[in-house]
C-alpha cells in the first residue's frame, strides 16, 4: 500500500481469534473436568472469556476439594454442568448477536441504530452491561426466593466494635453464614461448623454464601425453613 519495501524480520507475540462459538455438552465425564476455553470458546467481544473461565474454576474448586477430601459423594460434581453449562451458551449467544450487528449491510445497520437507541436508556445500559460483565449471573438451585443462586456482592458485617466484610470471612475457604435471625440459624449451621462460618448481622436477609460466593440459602425475616437441607445439599450430613 505505501510502494515501500516492508519486511517482518521476527514476530515477538502473536494472536489469532474466530468468531466461532463452540461448547462441550458437558464439562465431566467421569475423572476428566474441562474449564475456560477447554468448555467453551468464542469470539472475545466483551472481554467475556476470562470471567467465564475463571467463574468455571471457582465453581468447580471447592465441589472438587470436598469430593477429593472424601466429605462429599462425586455426584456433587455433576452439580458443575448444572449451574456452569446455561451461563457459558449465554455468553456464545450474547457473542455471536455481536459478531452479527458487525455485518456490512444495510439491514445490519438498521438494527445496530436500535441497539444503540436501547443502551441509550438506563435499563438499557443496565441490561447490557450486567449482560456482559456476568453480574446476571443465577444458577438454578430450585429457591424461588430471588436472592438464592446468584454471586453476592461484598458487604459489611459485624458489630460497631468488630467491623469486617464478607469476603474478609471467606479467605480461607469456607463457606459462610450470614445471620440475621438472632443466633436461630447460627444455631443450626453450628453442626457444620468446620466447613461454615457462622457471622452475625444488623438487620436485611439471612444468608447461606457458599465458597465461590453463590448464595444458597436466604431468608428475609427470622423463618430458617431449608436452611439445614441447603446445609445438607452443598456440605454433607451434620458432623456434630
Amino acid at each position: 500500500m505505501s510502494g515501500a519495501d516492508v519486511r517482518v524480520t521476527a514476530v515477538k507475540t502473536a494472536t489469532r481469534f474466530t468468531d466461532n462459538a463452540r461448547q462441550a455438552d458437558r464439562y465431566r465425564r467421569g475423572r476428566v473436568l474441562l474449564a475456560g476455553d477447554a468448555a467453551h470458546v468464542h469470539s472475545p467481544f466483551g472481554g467475556q472469556g476470562l470471567n467465564v473461565g475463571l467463574l468455571d474454576a471457582v465453581n468447580l474448586g471447592w465441589k472438587l476439594a470436598a469430593v477429593v477430601c472424601d466429605r462429599m459423594p462425586e455426584s456433587l460434581l455433576d452439580s458443575y454442568t448444572e449451574e456452569r453449562h446455561p451461563i457459558a451458551a449465554r455468553v456464545l449467544a450474547n457473542t455471536r448477536a455481536q459478531v452479527a450487528l458487525m455485518r456490512p449491510d444495510v439491514m445490519t445497520d438498521a438494527l445496530r441504530e436500535i441497539v444503540a437507541d436501547l443502551i441509550s436508556l438506563d435499563e438499557g445500559t443496565r441490561y447490557f452491561g450486567e449482560m456482559i460483565s456476568g453480574i446476571r449471573i443465577r444458577y438454578d438451585l430450585g429457591s424461588d426466593h430471588p436472592s438464592v443462586g446468584r454471586l453476592s456482592g461484598n458487604f459489611a458485617l459485624g458489630d460497631d466494635c468488630a467491623e469486617t466484610t464478607l469476603f474478609d470471612q471467606m479467605e480461607d475457604g469456607r463457606a459462610v453464614l450470614v445471620d440475621a435471625t438472632d443466633g436461630a440459624a447460627s444455631a443450626i449451621a453450628a453442626r457444620w461448623d468446620i466447613l461454615v462460618r457462622c457471622v452475625p448481622r444488623r438487620g436485611g436477609a439471612s444468608l447461606l454464601i457458599r465458597p465461590d460466593a453463590c448464595i444458597a440459602w436466604a431468608a428475609d425475616d427470622a423463618d430458617t425453613t431449608g436452611l439445614d437441607a441447603a446445609l445438607t445439599r452443598w456440605f454433607g450430613p451434620a458432623m456434630q
